[in-house]
């Protein structure tokens, strides 16, 4: 890995035009995601304040699998961000958008964390979830359009 980062210049890589495709993309699934991820947990929660028995399993399944999904997708922008900013400038920091992408890598694992911790005998867990969610909506809102300006820098 770090003889790859190593070799990142300018000079020796191709147009960063197609990964700012892989990352257009990648965050419009990541924003799809959320939001079925959203609706999915107020479903969930709706079924348990009615006080049924259980929740459908599908929810809870389909629940964790967009959790998953997001948890890669994240991960997967983080390296895109880093590999196409380090190839195109040779280094990191140029605008706002790094610490709001790394706020919301942060906010994405704490969720998936604070969700595996989920138990009656750990009652902490779930606000902790909710609440990290609700800061990855707005962090996500934020790298958005700090994305959006970044990206018209590197389009021709």
């Amino acid at each position: 890995m770090a003889l790859l980062l190593i070799n990142l210049t300018p000079d020796n890589l191709p147009s960063f035009l197609w990964l700012w495709r892989i990352a257009a993309w990648s965050m419009g699934l990541s924003v799809t995601c959320y939001g079925l991820l959203a609706v999915l947990g107020l479903l969930w929660r709706s079924q348990r304040q009615s006080r049924q028995r259980s929740t459908s399993p599908w929810i809870r399944r389909l629940h964790f699998g967009l959790g998953v999904l997001l948890v890669l997708l994240v991960l997967g922008l983080l390296l895109i961000g880093l590999v196409g900013t380090l190839g195109h400038y040779g280094s990191l920091g140029h605008s706002w958008h790094l610490p709001a992408g790394l706020t919301v890598v942060g906010l994405t694992l704490i969720s998936a964390w604070s969700a595996s911790q989920i138990h009656p005998q750990r009652p902490w867990a779930r606000p902790l979830h909710l609440r990290m969610n609700v800061a990855l909506g707005v962090a996500l809102i934020l790298v958005s359009l700090s994305g959006w300006s970044v990206v018209q820098k590197y389009l021709p």
